[in-house]
């Protein structure tokens, strides 16, 4: 696939999470309680990803591949997602969208650069470099002249 198109997908995908973080807090406020969004987020994202696994996979994996999986993959990330995004709905009332998206984003940053330096997780290792080091404090910057009151 084109490079650009991957890249405007990427962009589409961070647009996509912030709508669905604002309209999602505010189901949380609605329901008075994050966790409940975030149970009824997760309960609707499963039923639309079972919809889209049943129009769109052709080869179910096979027994041995599925058992071949470590354990601890088949839990983790969801933990941490629920984990996360339930901040997030908690906290987008009281910051504010625009300054709890940016923060999160400036927490993903970190994480990221830190993960992809020491190849974490068994992705591709991309080292620190000056440059990427310059970005990260462009955007450091950014975040907090982002929030400042």
């Amino acid at each position: 696939m084109n490079q650009y198109i991957n890249i405007l997908l990427a962009f589409i995908g961070g647009v996509f999470l912030a709508m669905q973080g604002g309209l999602n807090a505010q189901l949380g406020v609605q329901l008075k309680n994050p966790l409940l969004a975030s149970l009824t987020a997760f309960f609707f994202s499963m039923l639309f990803a079972l919809l889209a696994v049943v129009l769109s996979v052709k080869n179910v994996p096979k027994t041995a591949l599925l058992l071949s999986i470590p354990k601890h993959l088949w839990f983790t990330g969801a933990f941490f997602s629920v984990i996360g995004i339930g901040l997030y709905y908690y906290t987008i009332p009281k910051l504010g969208i625009s300054t709890m998206i940016s923060l999160g984003l400036f927490g993903q940053l970190i994480f990221s650069a830190v993960a992809g330096h020491y190849g974490w997780f068994g992705l591709p290792q991309e080292p620190m470099v000056i440059k990427k080091i310059f970005g990260l404090l462009a955007m450091t910057i950014g975040i907090l002249l982002i929030n400042k009151s």
